[in-house]
């Protein structure tokens, strides 16, 4: 019965008849534009040409750039929590513009409080991040940030711009197994996951979140609460170090969506789900 209220309810949040399904559509967009569009003159020729890579050339790195973090910090041993969170994320990610790739969602053994993507659509969540969470459309606005630097290869950008990439923005990638060369572009540890993006990739991704939140149906909001409880934390928390040295800070980063949000989706009443939420022991 709850599977059903909740597929009915994202039947009529996305494909509701009338005015009202024209007029959620067009507030989801008035946020969303603001992304670069790739035909952006003020965009690098060198980033640009990142869309050159192929989805087999993307995957392959993810795959090596995940096996790395894996070697560092294995997954939770908990298989209901794996699954799903793989549930939420994937339903997520079937809302965004890449339905094409295989996307890994997993919550990874670190009390640490983070969350990482790779290219290829492999994202995780740390257990120190996991346990802050409230509800499924808080889980729902992380994974749904993450999601969306897959979508717009922040991550593929940061390589390009790291000079690891060969002239040409491109890499060969003959198998889609392990790679020599691979290896050699992401380093031989999870050092992807470490690099800072551009400040305004991860405003980006935010705002990109807030979208599919509420195209999957959830509370749009589920994001910037999880900002606000990890602004609480004191900067000097170690739990919380490598979050404020890749992120920008909380107060900036929701700042940032209430501007480009303002009072659009104030009236959009998505679900928080906070019964269905998996709840994982400390």
């Amino acid at each position: 019965m709850k599977k059903l209220l909740f597929a009915t309810l994202v039947i009529l949040l996305c494909f509701g008849g009338g005015a009202q399904a024209i007029d959620l559509w067009g507030q989801l967009k008035k946020v969303f534009e603001k992304s670069p569009k790739p035909s952006d003159p003020q965009l690098d020729p060198a980033v640009r040409a990142l869309t050159g890579f192929s989805d087999e050339e993307e995957v392959a790195i993810g795959r090596q750039a995940a096996g790395n973090l894996l070697g560092a910090a294995p997954l939770v041993n908990d298989l209901k929590l794996q699954r799903y969170v793989n549930h939420v994320g994937r339903w997520i990610a079937s809302r965004s513009e890449r339905t094409n790739l295989n996307w890994h969602f997993a919550v990874i053994d670190s009390n640490d409080i983070n969350a990482f993507a790779a290219p290829g659509g492999y994202v995780f969540v740390t257990k120190g991040l996991y346990l802050l969470l409230q509800n499924e459309s808080e889980l729902a606005g992380v994974l749904a940030h993450e999601v969306g630097h897959v979508i717009h290869k922040h991550h593929l950008k940061v390589l390009q711009q790291s000079r690891l990439v060969e002239a040409g923005g491109k890499i060969l990638v003959k198998a889609v197994g392990e790679n020599d060369q691979i290896k050699n572009l992401i380093g031989n540890g999870a050092e992807i996951f470490a690099r800072p993006l551009d400040k305004n990739a991860e405003f980006e991704a935010d705002r990109t979140a807030v979208v599919l939140a509420a195209r999957a149906g959830y509370d749009a909001f589920g994001l910037p609460a999880v900002l606000q409880d990890i602004g609480h934390a004191a900067k000097d928390d170690s739990s919380v170090a490598l979050l404020f040295k890749t992120h920008p800070p909380p107060d900036d980063r929701l700042n940032h969506l209430d501007e480009s949000m303002g009072t659009r989706l104030d009236g959009l009443k998505g679900a928080i789900l906070e019964k269905r939420f998996y709840r994982l022991r400390p």
